[in-house]
């Protein structure tokens, strides 16, 4: 499913049109982009928690070379399911 896809069914099931149901999704993101930007976490209780965990700094390889690169240490966001959410798949 991608966006298009998913706006389209968030306005069918909330009875909303698609332009409200665009501005309701961004406005998800845009929510849950800036609360891990400030290190905290979300959570939706059923469904999941997204948080913020940091990578290690490590070696990879250069695949057409073989060459040892350094990969540097970063953020990333991370996503686990709830119990319920779990439970349906």
């Amino acid at each position: 499913m991608n966006k298009a896809e998913l706006v389209a069914k968030i306005a069918e099931d909330a009875g909303i049109t698609k332009t409200q149901a665009n501005a309701s999704l961004d406005s998800f993101v845009e929510a849950v982009t800036k609360t891990l930007k400030g290190g905290g976490k979300v959570t939706l209780v059923g469904f999941g928690t997204f948080s913020v965990t940091k990578r290690a700094a490590r070696n990879g390889r250069n695949p057409q070379t073989g060459a040892v690169i350094k990969i540097k240490a970063k953020k990333v966001a991370k996503f686990k399911a709830g119990k319920e959410l779990a439970a349906k798949l």
